[in-house]
Parts: C-alpha cells; structure tokens; sequence
C-alpha cells in the first residue's frame, strides 16, 4: 500500500510532486492523536456492524501496540510516505493484511486532520498552562527576596518616581496572570469533534460512536471528556483554534519580550541595577571583558517569528473556499513552531529568574534623583490645599531651578524654597525626599 487514495488515477505520481505534497516531515508529531481517532473509529464501525467482534479485538490490539510505542518514545516515523495517517495504516496493514482494509471505512483525513489538531491544541495548552504557572512563581520569587527594594518607576524611558521593586515585579505578574486565565479559557471553551467525515459526516451516526466514546475515557479521560460527536462542515474547513491559540501565544510572546527588554537594559553598564545569571549568557569571540545575555536577546527576536506564525495563518485562511483545501496541511509548520518556542523559553525563564540579582546600591543611587520626588510634593501640596495645576506649576519651577542651579533639593535655602513653594517648610522636603534605605 503506497497510499489512501488512487483508484481513479492511471499515472503514477511525480516524485517530485510527491515529496513536494508529502506531510509525514512535521505531521508525525500527531501520531498519538490520530490512534486515539482510530481507536475511537473502530469502535464505532463495530458498533454499525462494519467490523465483527474479532476483528475489532485484532485491530484495537494492533493500534494500542503502536501507541505504546509513541508513548515510550519508541516510535519512529517512516518519511517515505504521504503522511502520518497513511503510516499508521501501514503499519496495521503489515501486521493485519485482510483487517486493515477495514479501517479506514466511513473515514477522511480531513477529519482526522481536524481532530488530531484538536487535541493537540488541547493538550500543549495544558503543559504551557503548568511551565507559565511555575514561570509565574519564579517572578513571585524575585519579588519576595527583593520585597523592601524601593525602586525607579520609569515612562518614556525617563526616571518618573519612586516605586518598589516588588511594585515593578507586580507589573509583570499581572501581565502573565492574565496569560494564565487566556490559557484557562482556551481550553476550557476548546471542543474535539468526530464524525464529520470529508465535508459533513457519514453513515456513522452518532450513536454508533457513543460506546467508543465511552471506552475513550479509560485512555485519556481528561481529554476524552473534550471529544464530541459532529457533522458540522465548518469543523472541516476552518482552523480558527489553531489561530486562537497561535494569538494567544503571541501576546504571551508579547509579554515574555517585554520582559526580556527591560531586563537586558537593567543590566547594561549604564544602569547595573540587574546582575543576570551566568549560565544564561554569553561571551565574544573577540572582546574579553563581555557579557552578553544572549538568552533575553533571543526571547526577544523569537518574537518575531511567533507573530509570524499567526500572521502566516491569517493570511493562509483568508480566500479558502469551503471546506478543505490543501493550503491547510501548511497550518502545522506554523502552530508547531509556536508551541516549540514557547515552552522552551519558559522552562529556561522559570531558572533563569531564580537567579537574577539587584544591585541595591545602584539602585539606591538612581534614587538620589531629587526630581523623583516631584510627584509626591504635588499630592502634598493639593493636600494641604493648593489647586493641582497650581501645585504642578510650582513643583514643576522647583525642578527647573535645582537643574539650572545643580543643587539637590535637600540643600535648597530655606529662603528659595519658601519663594517657589510657599506652602513647605525646608524640614517637609527633607523628610519627604530622604534617601531610602
């Protein structure tokens, strides 16, 4: 058997063509998945009559072997076929000549395709859901060793006021909860769909796969409660899941490179305030005092090959006519890509933010920036009264006279101070502008 289809062609195919259409290079990695969706399958044939007792007791034999294979990984794909379907079907075929020629009855590999995808969408959501919880905690970590750290809060890339540390961690937690609850979400609402054959089902009925569907369970339960029956044409046509959750891996990319830029800046010699982990940087070929960290600078360019992958899918989807077109066999390259990239930056960013260090005395220079203090002088003014705008004027020509005078604000007379902001005293500014500890 060379392939699932043919009977009505007389040619041979082109072999260029044919390595040219060939999936089985990246598809193999749904093996798992596409034995569930024959495990499933046989089921419902037996239950329609197709296949007796016997015969489905053989082939749920066959198919559980090749899964233990996959599961011990053990299994090794056979690049010289079409896909990963025609593979499996191989394989049962050399070990059940007459009983194989059953198996793929009242079946597409549209559908297949679908379901395969499906549940990997499924399942690689809940392993990135566990590597961005543990992530998450790491963060958690940082902020709890540094928690009475004061800290520069910046916009603009210019020093804007006093926060903490943990304030500034915070800021990350809160972007990378909302990941979690994205992930949450996804798999949650997320549905795997049998019987929908080529375009819109088969003499398969629903019913047919009910004891199948059952028996699923006992295999995987937490997926097999995600499995229903369908004969809906949009499940074969359309891959807006994949494109979810290629989305919502981009914005968690998004926030990944975020992170990563404003660490590489806290750790370059202008700042210092971050001493990075060595196990995590590089060196130069050529200039020996350099450490590179090469890790963030990678997060951050991987970036642009996550937005590509769903800018990719966008673009792939959007003049296909219903329902399946070959254009989608492309779909894969794109969300596997994706998933491969996330979790690897994770488990790395889950050590990696162990180590960080604070440089505390860098930090506790930055903060001898008088002009830090501008925004906790105007709320004390409106306190005690003083219109907003007034109180920002004042402060406002405060700083602009300590700068063109490079004084510090705590040496300002008594005199000049009482002239510009009339309602402080020079012992309030000290107090409001002492140095942290």
């Amino acid at each position: 058997m060379a392939k699932l289809w043919g009977g009505r062609f007389k040619k041979e195919t082109d072999k260029d063509f044919f390595n040219f259409n060939k999936s089985i290079y990246y598809d193999y990695k749904l093996v798992k998945y596409d034995l569930y969706h024959s495990l499933i399958h046989i089921g419902a044939l037996e239950s329609k009559g197709i296949l007796d007792d016997r015969e489905y007791k053989k082939l749920y034999k066959v198919l559980k072997e090749i899964l233990k294979e996959v599961k011990k990984e053990k299994f090794k794909p056979d690049f010289t076929v079409e896909d990963i379907h025609t593979d499996i079907q191989k394989r049962v075929e050399k070990k059940l000549p007459k009983i194989s020629s059953k198996l793929h009855t009242f079946r597409s590999r549209n559908e297949q395709i679908a379901f395969d995808e499906e549940c990997f969408c499924f399942e690689e959501s809940q392993l990135i859901l566990n590597l961005l919880s543990q992530f998450k905690r790491s963060l958690i970590f940082l902020k709890e060793k540094y928690k009475s750290l004061p800290f520069v809060g910046y916009t603009h890339l210019q020093r804007a006021q006093v926060i903490s540390f943990s304030n500034y961690i915070d800021g990350f937690v809160e972007m990378f909860s909302q990941d979690i609850e994205r992930f949450k979400n996804f798999s949650s609402n997320l549905r795997v769909y049998i019987g929908c054959g080529a375009i819109s089902g088969t003499l398969l009925k629903k019913e047919d796969y009910k004891k199948s569907l059952k028996g699923f369970l006992r295999i995987n339960p937490h997926l097999g409660k995600k499995i229903k029956f369908s004969s809906c044409i949009d499940k074969i046509s359309s891959r807006d899941f994949v494109i979810e959750f290629l989305s919502i891996l981009s914005i968690l990319q998004m926030h990944l490179s975020r992170l990563s830029e404003d660490f590489i800046i806290f750790s370059t010699q202008e700042f210092l305030f971050f001493d990075l982990p060595e196990e995590f940087c590089t060196g130069s070929s050529l200039l020996a005092h350099k450490k590179n960290p090469d890790f963030l600078e990678l997060v951050r360019g991987y970036t642009s090959m996550i937005y590509g992958n769903l800018i990719s899918l966008l673009t792939l989807f959007k003049g296909l006519p219903l329902t399946y077109n070959k254009d989608m066999q492309l779909d894969k390259i794109s969300l596997f890509s994706s998933v491969e990239i996330i979790k690897e930056e994770l488990k790395i960013m889950i050590k990696f933010i162990k180590k960080i260090r604070i440089n505390k005395e860098k930090v506790r220079k930055s903060l001898e920036d008088d002009s830090l203090y501008a925004p906790l002088l105007v709320e004390i003014l409106v306190n005690k009264g003083v219109p907003f705008k007034e109180a920002h004027t004042m402060v406002g020509k405060l700083i602009r006279y300590i700068f063109e005078k490079k004084i510090k604000l705590r040496e300002l007379p008594a005199s000049i101070l009482n002239k510009l902001i009339p309602p402080l005293s020079k012992t309030e500014v000290k107090r409001i502008i002492r140095r942290p500890s």
